[in-house]
């Protein structure tokens, strides 16, 4: 096994190109040399460079699971904030929407917390 890897090792590279396994010659010559092309012809093969880049560089599958993803994270965090956080000493603004949803399901709803005096301007109640 030693043997065969540093013969292996030893050979020369042969370099695997394509073109020159091809029977068919090429038409042109890639890439092009710039120095002998006009600015037009330039700008041409450029903006096929990046027509070709932008092409490979999408990816749908990935998108499609990215923008899934950032939906359902929306949606959760929206059900969440309307349905079950604890919103302290605040009034709940999804108070009608909270009780019909547990009322359709058959559930109790969960009572509003009362709101206590003073704690909300951080002032205390007067005594007597």
């Amino acid at each position: 096994m030693l043997p065969t890897l540093v013969r292996r090792l030893a050979q020369a590279a042969k370099p695997h190109i394509e073109a020159a396994a091809s029977p068919s010659k090429l038409k042109k010559q890639w890439p092009p040399d710039f120095k002998s092309l006009s600015a037009q012809e330039q700008l041409r093969f450029e903006k096929r460079y990046k027509r070709r880049v932008n092409h490979i560089a999408q990816r749908p599958r990935w998108n499609k699971i990215v923008r899934l993803a950032q939906y359902g994270t929306i949606m959760f965090v929206v059900i969440y904030s309307v349905l079950f956080m604890d919103w302290r000493d605040e009034r709940q603004p999804f108070d009608e929407v909270r009780k019909w949803f547990w009322e359709f399901l058959g559930f109790e709803a969960p009572e509003p917390r009362p709101k206590k005096i003073g704690a909300a301007s951080g002032t205390t109640p007067p005594t007597r």
